[in-house]
């Protein structure tokens, strides 16, 4: 299939099968300004011009960088059409998580056209669905989840009876899909290796967005609070200033260790080096298996600080469902189902993306 081909079938499985956007449906896409460097103009474009190509009504709109206040304008458009697509950081920031009655929205994830056109854009989202509903199956039934990586982690805990009854999820769709619903942190203690840089949500906007953390610092957790950071003293120095400075600014609890979740699409690929962009690196490839990422600072999802483990293992009753980043999902019954329905996400899972925007 030539790159034109997969482009359109990526826009079809975000518009058709991720939205549900049909024949005379409003659509308002959102794009942020390509010299922002975190989209390109010709994802939202072919998105677009799919949309108009089975009939719906398409406004686009461009916009800038993130900020921390409501746009009367912005809020204003997007109640006067049926579907709203963020080619934008917006799209994750906490105050459009709630949409009028009647509305939906979709986060893309997909950067550029070639990720659109990627396996990352083309799997099927009824599958990627259907594999992330069988991975919270498999955790929210889970006795006991312990959780490792290459760098010492040492994390484990259970799931608490409440998350069963009532598992909490975001309320906008995201394309591709990537994860599971998050897991709560507060029955989970031990401590996790920090490396590389703290990375923001996208929760909201500060500066400066990233730490680079220039050796490994350990969060000691006991029940989803942080107790201290160890490491080199300069560097924990450092840590706790940016965690005193984002909880100061925004009023939160700074302790807080609020969930976590790991990648389940191992068709997203990172092709440019983590360093150019920590902020856009985390918060693009955080879908792939290779990373499980932590909600920290702020009582609520997704909080304000990330932690980014590279290659966890994550065992559920002794049983690993992630082993140093790769997911195998012929490991548990239920996520076994998914691969006999559907046949093309063995190959997806077989063929697992190693691009990650880090070497060594």
């Amino acid at each position: 299939m030539e790159f034109s081909g997969k482009l359109s079938k990526g826009a079809r499985n975000l518009l058709v099968n991720c939205a549900g956007i049909k024949c005379g449906d409003t659509v308002l896409i959102i794009s942020e300004t390509p010299d922002l460097g975190w989209y390109d103009a010709e994802v939202s474009s072919a998105v677009a011009n799919e949309a108009i190509d089975m009939g719906a009504v398409v406004s686009q709109l461009e916009v800038g960088r993130p900020e921390n206040h409501l746009s009367s304008g912005l809020t204003q458009a997007i109640a006067q059409h049926d579907y709203t697509i963020f080619f934008s950081r917006i799209g994750d920031q906490d105050r459009f998580s709630k949409l009028p009655p009647g509305k939906m929205s979709v986060m893309c994830y997909a950067r550029n056209a070639e990720m659109l056109a990627s396996s990352y854009g083309r799997a099927s989202h009824q599958a990627l669905y259907a594999m992330k509903e069988a991975v919270n199956t498999a955790l929210l039934t889970a006795q006991h989840i312990e959780i490792t990586c290459p760098l010492g982690t040492d994390y484990a805990g259970q799931i608490s009876k409440g998350e069963v009854e009532n598992p909490v999820d975001v309320s906008v769709l995201r394309f591709p899909l990537g994860v599971p619903a998050p897991i709560n942190a507060n029955t989970f203690s031990g401590r996790i290796a920090l490396a590389g840089y703290l990375t923001p949500t996208g929760s909201k906007s500060y500066e400066p967005a990233c730490l680079k953390l220039e050796q490994v610092v350990f969060a000691k957790v006991e029940a989803g609070r942080i107790l201290n950071f160890e490491g080199d003293r300069k560097t924990v120095s450092l840590v706790q200033q940016h965690y005193d400075k984002i909880a100061e600014e925004f009023g939160i609890e700074r302790d807080i260790v609020h969930s976590w979740h790991a990648g389940i699409h191992p068709g997203c690929a990172y092709k440019v080096a983590a360093s150019l962009d920590p902020d856009r690196w985390s918060n693009t490839v955080f879908t792939n298996p290779h990373f499980l990422h932590f909600h920290t600072c702020g009582n609520y999802a997704p909080g304000e600080i990330c932690w980014m483990v590279l290659d966890p293992t994550i065992s559920i009753d002794g049983v690993d469902l992630w082993d140093m980043g790769r997911l195998h999902p012929e490991a548990f019954a239920q996520t076994a189902k998914c691969l006999e329905k559907w046949p093309e996400l063995k190959d997806l899972y077989k063929n697992p993306s190693d691009e990650i925007g880090i070497t060594g």
